[in-house]
């Protein structure tokens, strides 16, 4: 019997067009990043996802989501946390380069878990 490895749990608020394109990749992983998008930002805190998807994505696409799924928490460890504000407000940042990887590091799906309109 083989031990599933251990994972992190990462949040990302998106709007309707990335979730189109993870629905499209069968929940399993991120599509590529546009050429104005060099980095992919999950986060460490479902509330700083709600704020994003609530207070960002509604207001520029009509609709946010928020996304959870988990992450090999060995592969992580090369990508320092990042602190973008308050003490909460953490997030990755991977270059959009190294996504293919960090997909392929991705363990089950990926789930929507909060809605806003």
């Amino acid at each position: 019997m083989t031990s599933r490895p251990a994972t992190t749990t990462l949040w990302r608020p998106t709007g309707p067009k990335e979730l189109d394109l993870v629905r499209e990749l069968n929940w399993r992983a991120w599509p590529p990043r546009l050429p104005e998008q060099p980095i992919f930002y999950p986060v460490l805190n479902e509330d700083y996802a709600i704020k994003i998807a609530r207070d960002w994505n509604v207001k520029h696409d009509g609709a946010g989501y928020v996304t959870r799924f988990e992450v090999e928490s060995d592969f992580l460890a090369r990508y320092p946390v990042q602190q973008a504000g308050g003490k909460t407000i953490l997030e990755l940042w991977v270059p959009a380069e190294d996504l293919d990887e960090f997909n392929a590091h991705i363990v089950g799906e990926i789930h929507v878990v909060h809605e806003f309109r």
